[in-house]
Formats: structure tokens, sequence, C-alpha cells
């Protein structure tokens, strides 16, 4: 055998032996076979007499959208404690119309003062810089 020849076997048989590998792009995501479950038969309902619901009718079960949304916020009627009993009977009956009441001019309101302005302006940040200004 020639020089050349060897070297080129031997480079053959090297690329060969690397594809044999664990890394490259034989090395791919593949699903676990044993992991993979049969999904339940489907079954005939016992019931064959159900009249299908009329179109545009909600679900008997489920109630229009503003129940729906009242029951994922507040999780539905629930019995109140006697502390918040106490509170809503203290508190006693809202005016109907009062939030018309609320932006009215003749609404008395209580003045904040400059002091209250000052902190909602100031800026943002942890405080480092904070410094205290004395009125003088």
């Amino acid at each position: 055998m020639t020089r050349i020849a060897k070297i080129a076997l031997v480079g053959a048989l090297a690329s060969m032996t690397a594809a044999c590998g664990g890394g490259g792009f034989l090395n791919r995501d593949r699903p676990d076979e044993f992991a993979v479950q049969r999904q339940a038969p489907l079954v005939v309902p016992p019931d064959f007499n159900l009249a299908p619901p009329a179109p545009g009718a909600p679900r008997p079960a489920e109630g229009t959208a503003a129940e729906q949304a009242l029951e994922a916020l507040f999780g539905g009627p629930a019995a109140r404690s006697q502390v918040e009993t106490s509170v809503l009977d203290r508190a006693g009956q809202a005016d109907p119309g009062i939030r018309s009441v609320i932006g009215d001019a003749e609404t008395n309101t209580v003045a904040k003062g400059s002091v209250t302005r000052d902190i909602i302006a100031a800026p943002e940040g942890d405080g480092a810089s904070a410094q205290a200004v004395i009125p003088g």
C-alpha cells in the first residue's frame, strides 16, 4: 500500500468512528416512548334524550359572563365574619346617588396642605440622597 492510501484509510476510519459518538447532529431530543400514555376511549353518554341547546343561549351550568366574573373575583357567596358584619352595621346604608354627589363643587374636602403635596411631588428613589428641609 502506498503512503497516501494508508493516510486516506486512517482518515476514513477516524471519521466513521467519530460519527458513532454521542455528540453532534445525531444527539437529538426524542420523546420517551415509555412515557407516552394512551388516551381513554370515548364513552357514549347514558342519556340519549337530551335536547341540543338553543343557539346563543347561555349554558345552564355556567351562567352569564358577569356571573362568571363575579365568581372568579370573589369566590361566590360566603358567610360574613362578625367583624365584617359589625363594620357594615356601623357604616349604615350608602346613598344610591353617592357617585354623582362626590364630584359636586358643593362637596367639602379636606385640604391636604403643602407637606402632602411635597411628599407626592418628591422624586422616586431609595432615599439615599434625601435631605431634610427646615422651614425658616
